[in-house]
């Protein structure tokens, strides 16, 4: 295999491997870092042995992310607010035909499942996503993880049935979560507390990340009340030289709020079908730079 074609197949792939990191780490700059890696052990390795290339770096990939993971955790760090991940750009476009097969990515890539991968062991994570969002067979994974087939299974269903407990499950239409979306915004921003409590629900919950480093709730609100009010006071406060754009991310539509051309604040809501149940608010300035790259 010849350098170029090397990168080609790397290329080829790298999509794929970065969803792999990202949903592993729910860190964009973690997820980038453990792909570079991979790319240099992929570049300066021996691949004449390598049959399946595919199969061989989401190997690597899973095994340096869920090292990664496990430096994070072991690290303790304290964050200052509920935390949420960081926004992810998910554009599957001609790659993903089948819309079951995108229904399945763009959940596993939520933020509703993402906080709750968060609590996993890094192994159970790890088995989660190369099961549930890529299919991969058990015996594969058990190659990929350096484990036996048995307890690889034990892992999957453990770290299934935690998910299943601990995220709600919403089946809700794609265009009628871009429609409650839109008219979300346009009560927010008119601070519009009567259309605001029409489209939250009775015990609709708001979690904003911040990381201390800019203004938000440092503990989750709940009600509708509490919630609507809330937007209420930040329409009265305003945003400097604000615009709003509709954007993917992890997996279905979200406001990308800008100041002075900026990423200012991410909003993404869960919805039953008719109401809001969850408000995702996203302000975290480190976890906001790499939307500054959106054309």
């Amino acid at each position: 295999m010849t350098a170029d074609t090397a990168t080609e197949l790397f290329e080829e792939h790298r999509s794929v491997l970065m969803g792999v990191a990202y949903r592993m780490l729910g860190r964009v700059a973690d997820a980038e870092d453990v792909v570079q890696d991979a790319w240099l052990r992929w570049s300066g390795g021996d691949r004449s042995e390598v049959r399946e290339p595919r199969g061989f770096l989401v190997r690597i990939t899973t095994r340096l992310a869920v090292d990664r993971l496990r430096q994070i955790k072991a690290r303790g760090e304290t964050y200052v607010g509920p935390w949420l991940p960081e926004p992810y750009v998910t554009d599957f476009g001609d790659t993903v035909a089948d819309g079951a097969e995108r229904a399945v990515l763009a959940d596993s890539v939520s933020l509703a499942v993402l906080v709750v991968l968060e609590t996993l062991s890094p192994l159970e994570r790890a088995v989660f996503v190369l099961r549930e969002a890529f299919g991969h067979p058990y015996a594969e994974i058990a190659a990929m993880l350096d484990r036996g087939e048995p307890a690889v299974r034990q892992l999957a269903a453990r770290a299934r049935r935690h998910v299943d407990e601990r995220r709600p499950r919403y089946d809700v239409d794609p265009a009628r979560r871009r429609d409650l979306t839109e008219r979300f915004l346009d009560a927010a921003a008119g601070g519009d507390l009567a259309g605001l409590l029409e489209l939250l629900a009775p015990d609709v919950r708001l979690v904003g990340d911040s990381g201390g480093k800019a203004r938000a709730p440092l503990r989750v609100l709940d009600g509708a009340d509490h919630v609507g009010r809330f937007f209420v006071g930040v329409a009265g406060k305003g945003v400097p030289d604000v615009s709003v754009r509709m954007v993917e991310l992890n997996g279905g539509p979200a406001l990308l709020v800008l100041s002075g051309g900026k990423p200012d604040t991410v909003v993404q809501i869960d919805a039953d079908g008719d109401r809001v149940r969850t408000v995702y608010v996203v302000r975290n300035p480190d976890k906001l730079a790499a939307l500054a790259t959106l054309p």
